[in-house]
């Protein structure tokens, strides 16, 4: 039964609040505990890069702070990285007190596909497609270049990337709630489906860095993972 006309607006604030903050201090353990392995952590991230430059190639720091502040960084990220579940577990729990019976039982199985589908883009952004976009940008790059990346830019390309990769790969749980809860259906989705591509591209050239491969490699994923939420996905059930 949805029961959430019966809580005041306050609590649900205060119900907001409380979850917010648990996930804060859990992050911020993570985060702590990451510290000692920040220069480790930010390595593993500049592989991509790294392994595509030329023999004379190198990452940079052009300001002052740079070498310390930025592998500081990386370890916050990479926390926030690993607290996604930990994240999506929370706003779930938030929501569920307002959800119909059927609905709330929808609750494991979307956190753990939630969670999957989230990594499953952090991986494709990190392991397919930077190093193919680092490559092609290196190999079509004039000969007379140096090229000398700013450790600060480097984590605020990737950063955007990855996260953008993960958030991307999420939209078979999207199709398939839509259609679930009888928002839409898919014969309408169907026939919206050359705009929603138009979309995904222009979405890519939104979430990811001014470059015509990484938004390729982002749109053409998300199209297909449009494709497999429609086939997926049940009409709405009635109760």
């Amino acid at each position: 039964m949805n029961d959430a006309g019966e809580m005041p607006l306050s609590e649900h604030l205060l119900e907001l609040r409380k979850r917010l903050i648990r996930f804060v201090m859990f992050l911020g353990i993570v985060f702590v505990a990451s510290l000692p392995f920040n220069e480790y952590i930010y390595a593993y991230l500049s592989n991509p890069l790294l392994s595509s430059l030329p023999q004379d190639g190198r990452l940079i720091a052009t300001q002052v702070t740079s070498p310390v502040l930025v592998p500081i960084k990386t370890a916050f990220y990479a926390a926030l990285l690993a607290c996604m579940p930990i994240l999506f577990i929370e706003i779930w729990g938030f929501l569920k007190p307002g959800l119909y019976l059927h609905e709330k039982k929808l609750a494991l199985p979307i956190i753990i596909s939630t969670t999957i589908l989230f990594f499953m883009g952090v991986a494709f952004g990190f392991y397919v497609a930077t190093p193919v976009i680092f490559n092609f940008i290196h190999t079509f790059s004039p000969n007379n270049i140096l090229i000398m990346t700013d450790i600060g830019n480097y984590l605020s390309f990737m950063l955007k990337l990855l996260f953008a990769f993960g958030i991307a790969f999420e939209m078979p749980i999207i199709v398939n709630l839509l259609i679930r809860t009888g928002t839409v259906s898919k014969a309408r989705l169907r026939e919206l489906r050359p705009y929603l591509v138009v979309l995904f591209f222009i979405l890519g050239m939104l979430l990811t860095p001014p470059d015509m491969f990484s938004q390729l490699f982002l749109a053409i994923p998300m199209w297909m993972l449009f494709e497999l939420g429609l086939l997926v996905s049940k009409e709405k059930t009635r109760f």
